[in-house]
C-alpha cells in the first residue's frame, strides 16, 4: 500500500470515526429523525454532481428498486438508530458498538448466502458477541454509559444489523452498479424516505449554531466525502485491504470522544472493545488460527 493510499485510509477512519462526535454534538439539538434526514439529504445534494459527472444516473434507473431497500437499511434506518443513541451514549461506546457490523455480515452471510464459515470464523463470532455482551451487560461501568440507557445499545447493535443485512443485499444485488453511484443512490433514496418524517419531527427550539455546524460536518465530510474516500481506496488496493478500517474507527471515536467530550476511557471499556475486535479480526480473516480442518463447517444445501 502506497503512503497516499495509507494516509487516505487514516482519513477515512478518522472521518468516520469522527461521526458518532458530530452526532452527539447534534442530536440533541434536532432529534433522531431530523438530523438522519438533513444528513442524508445534504450528502446526496453534494453527492448528486459527481454521480452525473461519472456518468453514474443511468444504474439509478436500472437499479432504483434495489436502491430503494439499500438506502432504507444502510441510511435511514441506521443513521436514525445512531442519532437515537447519541443522545444517550457516548460517542467512543457508539463507535465500538458499530464496530460489530462485519460480525453480522458474516452472521447474515452464513445464515442467507450460505457462505462458508470456518471454525476461526465461527470463534470470531463467538468472540466478538462476548465483547458486545461484556459492554450490554454493564461490565463497562456507569461512567461509560452503557447501564444509562439499554435502548440506545440496542439501537446501535440494530444499526449494526441493519449494515450486515445491506453489505449483503448490496452484493447480491447490486454488483453490476456503480460503487459511486451506489453510494450517491442510497443518500438519495434515504433522503426521500426521511423527508416527511424528519419535517414532521422538526425541533420547536431553533436549533444552535454549534448543532447546524456538526450536521454540516456530518453530512459533508463525514458521509459524502467519505464515501468517495472510500470507493477510491477500493479502486486503488483492493476491498480486502479498505475493509481494515473497520479496525480503526473504534479507536478513532473513543479518541475525539475523549478529546472534545471528555469522555472517560475505562479498563473495562478498552477491553470489551479489543474483544470485539479481535473477534471481528478474526470472522473477517485477517487473523487466522491453526485449527483442526475437522471443525470446518460447510454450507448447508440450499
Amino acid at each position: 500500500m502506497k503512503r497516499s493510499d495509507f494516509a487516505q485510509l487514516l482519513l477515512l477512519a478518522a472521518l468516520w470515526g469522527s461521526s458518532y462526535l458530530f452526532m452527539r454534538l447534534s442530536a440533541a439539538d434536532f432529534g433522531a429523525v431530523t438530523l438522519a434526514g438533513l444528513r442524508a439529504g445534504i450528502a446526496a445534494l453534494v453527492l448528486l454532481p459527481v454521480v452525473a459527472w461519472r456518468g453514474g444516473l443511468a444504474d439509478w434507473r436500472a437499479h432504483w428498486p434495489q436502491l430503494l431497500v439499500v438506502g432504507l437499511t444502510q441510511s435511514a434506518l441506521p443513521f436514525v438508530l445512531f442519532s437515537f443513541a447519541a443522545t444517550r451514549l457516548p460517542s467512543g461506546l457508539s463507535a465500538i458498538l458499530g464496530a460489530t457490523t462485519p460480525l453480522f455480515t458474516a452472521l447474515i452471510a452464513r445464515c442467507w448466502l450460505a457462505d462458508r464459515l470456518d471454525a476461526a470464523r465461527l470463534t470470531g463470532l463467538v468472540v466478538g458477541f462476548s465483547g458486545v455482551l461484556w459492554l450490554v451487560g454493564g461490565k463497562a461501568g456507569p461512567h461509560a454509559g452503557v447501564g444509562a440507557d439499554g435502548w440506545a445499545v440496542a439501537a446501535c447493535l440494530l444499526a449494526a444489523l441493519l449494515y450486515g443485512f445491506s453489505s449483503n443485499y448490496t452484493k447480491r444485488t447490486l454488483a453490476a452498479a456503480s460503487p459511486l453511484a451506489v453510494a450517491a443512490g442510497t443518500q438519495l433514496a434515504s433522503a426521500l424516505l426521511l423527508a416527511l418524517p424528519a419535517a414532521g419531527a422538526w425541533p420547536a427550539a431553533a436549533p444552535a449554531p454549534r448543532a447546524w455546524a456538526a450536521v454540516a460536518v456530518l453530512a459533508v465530510a463525514c458521509s459524502a466525502v467519505a464515501y468517495v474516500l472510500f470507493y477510491r481506496l477500493i479502486a486503488n488496493v483492493g476491498a480486502a485491504r479498505t475493509v481494515s478500517v473497520t479496525y480503526l474507527i473504534p479507536a478513532f471515536g473513543v479518541l475525539w470522544g475523549r478529546i472534545f467530550l471528555g469522555e472517560p476511557v475505562t479498563l473495562h471499556l478498552a477491553l470489551g472493545c479489543a474483544v470485539i475486535l479481535a473477534g471481528t479480526a478474526l470472522t473477517t480473516g485477517v487473523i487466522r488460527l491453526p485449527l483442526p480442518a475437522k471443525l470446518t463447517t460447510h454450507p448447508s444445501a440450499s
